[in-house]
């Protein structure tokens, strides 16, 4: 069984998301936090900088943001975007001019060093689809693997969107009817229009402004998940319990969720939460078999290594190798998942002598992140055999 757990405490909220008792995701929401990744705003650009094919843009918050000419240019590729585009060939000045209006999207919040960085690559979510109003490609969401669904969704797609928008379907449409998809297009669509429209009619001094705030976090996860099999949520905290079943009301009014509220001195001791929650600030994570993985995250990236540990096996030295670095990927998958690890990822396995072991490995990993509701792209080991990946956060 699938199930949700919200616990609030004393300026935060806990989101955790289980499955027959297992933890599978945790979230915080602050309540005094800013979350702007997702806004939408009509800024003003402030200042170009040639040299770093960059611009700062003011959006009406206390620091500006930043945004490369990559964020800036069209999509090239609906596969890979702007990723493998030669940028030395464009000059932002012939794009965006000093002083003048953009319309963008934060792409992620600002630290306390640098302010958040944004695009003019816009994504409105909908429950089933996700517009994306600068595009006019449809794509579908590769973890619908059915070649004739695929096939289905573009065409219902392509019969309600208007030429000069993309628009990518979400894994949430597999198996959904046409009526509820073409519903969620219209509506997401018209989002777009609201904005598109409200940016055309604003008067001088009310730019910068904020035209689409995204969804708080519970909504966002109430969004992606009511239709992959969640029966349960359980709430400890009044205003909360409101809060959810609105959304959900929201979302489809014949939803079949179940909301409880429980006013428990701590909600999340069911299935020790809590505890399964803390153990996800340790460097080190044992495997059933006796080996165990280390997690270092860096500015630049996170270093996952595989370690044999207390496991000899009773096979040849290659299948003992393979059993650990198979439990290992299943493991890691998780962990990407639970601590909403983002960027560049490098797993340094046990070393494999055999090209088939390697392929086993990735195979595993491969499979494992598909339960990943965020997008993860597994590249091939490298000359040093150090497997590459990378995973969008679902949350900055």
């Amino acid at each position: 069984m699938q199930e949700i757990l919200i616990s609030k405490k004393k300026d935060k909220k806990i989101i955790a998301l289980l499955e027959d008792g297992n933890l599978q995701e945790v979230y915080e929401e602050k309540e005094d936090s800013k979350r702007l990744e997702g806004n939408i705003y009509l800024g003003k650009v402030k200042d170009i900088l040639p040299g770093m094919q960059a611009a700062f843009v003011d959006i009406g918050e206390e620091k500006n943001t930043f945004i490369h000419i990559k964020d800036v240019l069209p999509k090239v590729s609906k596969i890979t975007g702007n990723k493998n585009e030669d940028l030395d060939k464009y000059n932002i000045k012939d794009y965006i001019k000093r002083n003048s209006n953009i319309l963008v999207q934060v792409k992620k919040d600002a630290t306390n060093l640098k302010g958040a960085k944004i695009s003019t690559d816009l994504h409105i979510p909908g429950r089933f689809v996700v517009v994306m109003p600068k595009d006019n490609f449809i794509t579908v969401s590769q973890k619908i693997e059915d070649e004739s669904e695929r096939k289905r969704l573009t065409s219902i797609a392509k019969e309600t969107i208007k030429s000069d928008i993309g628009l990518i379907i979400r894994t949430a449409a597999e198996g959904k009817s046409e009526e509820v998809i073409k519903k969620d297009i219209e509506q997401t669509t018209q989002k777009w229009d609201d904005i598109k429209k409200e940016s055309e009619n604003l008067k001088v001094n009310e730019i910068p402004k904020v035209l689409y705030k995204n969804n708080s976090i519970i909504e966002k996860i109430l969004l992606d998940t009511v239709d992959n099999g969640i029966e349960r949520i359980l709430v400890d905290d009044t205003n909360t319990f409101e809060e959810v079943q609105k959304i959900l009301r929201n979302i489809d009014e014949n939803n079949k969720v179940k909301v409880e509220l429980k006013q428990t001195d701590n909600l999340l001791d069911i299935y020790d939460t809590d505890d399964k929650i803390e153990k996800l600030n340790s460097r080190k994570v044992w495997l059933k078999c006796g080996g165990f993985i280390t997690i270092d995250k860096t500015e630049a990236l996170t270093a996952i290594d595989v370690n044999s540990g207390k496991f000899t096996g009773k096979q040849n030295l290659e299948e003992t190798v393979l059993k650990v670095n198979e439990e290992a990927s299943c493991e890691i998958a998780r962990q990407l998942r639970l601590r909403d690890i983002g960027g560049i990822i490098i797993i340094d396995y046990i070393d494999m002598q055999e090209a088939k072991s390697r392929e086993q490995v990735l195979k595993t990993l491969r499979q494992a992140l598909k339960k990943d509701r965020s997008k993860t792209q597994v590249i091939e080991f490298t000359k040093l055999n150090l497997l590459e990946m990378t995973r969008k956060h679902m949350f900055s």
